[in-house]
């Protein structure tokens, strides 16, 4: 049997028989725990009553945290001309055409979110295999592929959130570091619950929101209760 470290240990036994908390008792309990040797990313679980496998079952959508994520996001950027210049002076670490197609396709991917200008597409589309399983294909329902190419580069690196259903309907997202106090966690939390709770689907049936969890990158997690969470 595998041994458990004393702060695996202690972080369990404190988690011990706690549920359907408050946000504010779950995030208490949470940032109390986070005790690794590097600030730690609390997260969000989600579980939804869809089936994304069907069209009409899809929960996608952005959410721009008020209190940001904590983490600093690298931004590619497909654009020519003066759409590269913009992409650029809005603070794009990486900005190109075929060129970072090609630096792409070699395996090379030091970036966080990508953005594409709507004519890039095609050359876009060849890199499907590579940046859609990293949920990093440029996509117009979030923003992604824009002529605005300054305002997405904005976004993405002032505290916008994508999310997206995986197979068992779970959505989750980083909503701050443990570092942030209560009160800013809280209201990231909110605002993601409310965004993935508008977003819901056409062919969504019976019961939507059906659990929130939270917990930091190396510790427990803990359920949230849902009313607690829908609060504005």
């Amino acid at each position: 049997m595998a041994k458990v470290g004393k702060r695996t240990k202690a972080a369990r036994e404190a988690f011990a028989g706690k549920q359907n908390l408050s946000v504010e008792e779950a995030l208490d309990l949470v940032k109390a725990n986070a005790t690794a040797k590097f600030d730690e990313t609390v997260e969000i679980s989600m579980n939804l009553g869809v089936d994304p496998r069907h069209a009409d079952q899809m929960v996608r959508g952005v959410v721009i945290l008020p209190n940001g994520t904590g983490k600093t996001v690298r931004v590619a950027v497909f654009a020519r001309g003066p759409k590269a210049d913009e992409a650029t002076a809005a603070g794009a670490d990486i900005v190109g055409a075929e060129d970072l197609m090609e630096t792409i396709q070699s395996g090379k991917i030091e970036f966080d979110r990508c953005i594409a200008t709507p004519d890039m597409m095609p050359i876009v589309g060849r890199l499907g295999k590579i940046l859609g399983p990293r949920n990093l294909m440029p996509n117009p329902k979030v923003g992604t592929v824009t002529m605005d190419v300054a305002e997405a580069v904005k976004s993405a690196k002032g505290g916008q959130v994508q999310f997206k259903a995986e197979k068992a309907g779970i959505v989750h997202a980083g909503i701050g570091k443990a570092s942030f106090d209560a009160a800013q966690l809280a209201e990231n939390l909110r605002a993601f619950v409310d965004a993935v709770a508008k977003a819901k689907p056409s062919g969504a049936k019976g019961a939507y929101l059906k659990g929130v969890s939270i917990s930091s990158s190396m510790g427990p997690g803990v359920s949230v209760d849902v009313t607690s969470a829908t609060q504005g």
